[in-house]
């Protein structure tokens, strides 16, 4: 095995437009390798494509052109190594309503072709804390539960590549919390790579290794979340002050805006203006600091800042 869990080389998909529409060019070209063993963010806003390509990787939706190696095996070539390689947990809540949770993961593991000897159904309803639920009708779980359900059918052929839609959308936090650490226990343990699209951000600061960006078809940033979060040049000097001040701090580049509590939020690029300058323009406002602090830029700021200028 190589050091990348996937390979995907000028990827492109186009939609036929319908009744007269033009066509929709979802993927254009996209060039990605995800690290074996990484937790990795894919991230975008609505229609840029990300569920294509998970949708291709998972092959459900067939490319228009492009490569697509996944676990060492090209999906054209080896059609179905590269299927077996990766499980993917949809966004949408589609069960049988008529199985119960094991007889859907028994399904699912036929499909295929586990051998019964190599089943672990139990193991995994325990996992994702079902066993208590194994014999109830599917229609009878509650919403979170089946987003369990969905997380142990994407197991059930122990793939290297786990690929999760959504996890966490519209769940309550226990759930979040849950799934999240039977995450980190898949990959701590098992080795097994993570790839993860969530319109949570501060998940995905917390959870990725790193983090690719999808706007309008196009890959547009691909990097370590730290060094994402580092790209910003924008800085904050959060002053708490002895005294409510009579006047605010003025200088080139700097932007003063006052909260609830009386701190002062000073925003400034550090490339036109440095640490020492800010706190200059305090003093000579005649501001006593009591305390002072630094906050950093979130995902949140990188992502609308990527998105915003294509």
């Amino acid at each position: 095995m190589t050091q990348n869990a996937i390979e995907i080389r000028g990827l492109k998909k186009t939609y036929r437009g319908s009744r007269g529409a033009p066509e929709k060019q979802a993927l254009k070209g996209i060039e990605l390798d995800i690290p074996a063993g990484s937790i990795f963010g894919l991230l975008g806003p609505n229609g840029a494509g990300k569920s294509t390509m998970i949708n291709i990787m998972a092959g459900l939706v067939t490319k228009t052109a492009g490569s697509v190696n996944i676990w060492g095996f090209d999906q054209d070539e080896n059609p179905r190594q590269s299927r077996a390689a990766i499980g993917v947990m949809p966004q949408e809540l589609n069960l049988d309503p008529f199985f119960s949770p094991r007889g859907a993961l028994e399904v699912q593991a036929g499909l295929y072709g586990v051998p019964k000897s190599q089943r672990k159904s139990d193991e995994i309803l325990e996992m994702v804390g079902l066993s208590d639920k194994a014999e109830a009708y599917a229609r009878t779980l509650s919403g979170g539960m089946r987003r369990r359900l969905l997380l142990g059918k994407a197991l059930v052929h122990h793939p290297q590549i786990l690929v999760l839609d959504e996890p966490t959308a519209g769940v309550d936090i226990e759930l979040r919390q849950m799934l999240w650490a039977n995450i980190r226990k898949l990959n701590e343990d098992r080795g097994m790579t993570i790839i993860l699209t969530t319109h949570y951000l501060e998940e995905a600061e917390e959870m990725c290794d790193e983090i690719a960006i999808i706007n309008q078809g196009e890959l547009i940033a691909r990097d370590s979340t730290a060094n994402l979060l580092g790209q910003l040049d924008s800085k904050t000097l959060v002053i708490d002050p002895v005294s409510p001040p009579t006047r605010l701090p003025e200088g080139t580049g700097i932007e003063v805006s006052e909260r609830s509590d009386g701190a002062l939020v000073l925003s400034y690029h550090a490339a036109e203006t440095t640490a020492e300058q800010v706190l200059a323009a305090v003093r000579d406002a005649g501001i006593a600091i009591r305390d002072v602090k630094t906050e950093q830029a979130d995902l949140e700021d990188v992502f609308l800042a990527l998105t915003s200028s294509k």
